[in-house]
């Protein structure tokens, strides 16, 4: 399968890419923070505010509408914003508000792990662990590591080597991971890490809008046609002509 995932944080409208039989495969909803409020309370926030807030009504419904057409729901956590080590502080009840939040969100059909401070991995192998055998309905698990991380052995932004992740039985339970191509958006890059070990189809290429995706997500898919993973747009907002995007999802 190949996906083609758009990350969205910058709440604009959806509706370019709400469609019958649409192209987007996945909206990977941006992003889950943890933390303590000026009362000491812990906190789960999308983005700066709880994700039960009136100012994220629309949000939801036009989500809604996008899982109502085939497009996977997924929640990202982490990111620039943090929150594991929040979470490494006190995973009871961190992991207990994302169990709520993903029991009230019946649209949610993954969880995508965006690590980007330096934790234990023994903690990211228990979440993965919960997330698979513990939320209140079946989950996919997708990880966000910077092609350095992928392409060889050395610690990610999270401190921990994906490599010896992948090993473990938690690394197992990975359905794929949505590598941050940024800094070399090309074919041999994407093979690197390829032949580092990472299966393709579980290899997703990501890109910032801006930069030039198409001929390379083009040569690869046509290389490796199912066998290739896909591709992801950080962000939704960023994209300039989006019918345009959408006609060039449709040729990979």
């Amino acid at each position: 399968m190949q996906r083609k995932i758009l990350y969205y944080q910058t709440f604009v409208p959806l509706d370019d890419i709400l469609t019958t039989d649409p192209v987007i495969t996945h909206i990977h909803l941006s992003s889950i923070h943890f933390g303590i409020d000026e009362t000491d309370t812990p906190y789960i926030h999308l983005n700066n505010d709880s994700p039960y807030d009136e100012q994220f009504y629309h949000v939801w419904a036009q989500l809604e509408k996008a899982y109502s057409l085939g497009i996977k729901i997924v929640l990202m956590v982490g990111g620039a914003g943090g929150g594991y080590l929040s979470m490494s502080d006190d995973y009871e009840t961190y992991y207990g508000l994302l169990k709520e939040l993903i029991g009230n969100k019946p649209i949610i059909s993954g969880i995508d792990l965006d690590v980007e401070e330096p934790v234990n991995m023994d903690m990211i192998q228990r979440l993965i662990r919960d997330i698979k055998t513990d939320m209140p309905r079946p989950l996919t698990v997708s990880m966000a590591p910077v092609q350095s991380a992928l392409e060889s052995d050395d610690p990610g932004l999270g401190g921990f080597s994906y490599k010896k992740l992948l090993a473990t039985e938690e690394g197992k339970m990975i359905d794929y991971f949505n590598g941050q191509f940024y800094e070399n958006y090309s074919v041999q890059d994407y093979k690197n890490a390829i032949k580092n070990g990472y299966n393709s189809q579980k290899v997703v290429m990501g890109f910032l809008w801006g930069q030039n995706y198409f001929q390379t997500a083009q040569t690869l898919s046509y290389e490796l046609k199912y066998l290739f993973g896909g591709i992801f747009v950080w962000e939704y907002s960023n994209i300039n002509n989006v019918p345009m995007f959408l006609n060039n999802l449709k040729h990979l």
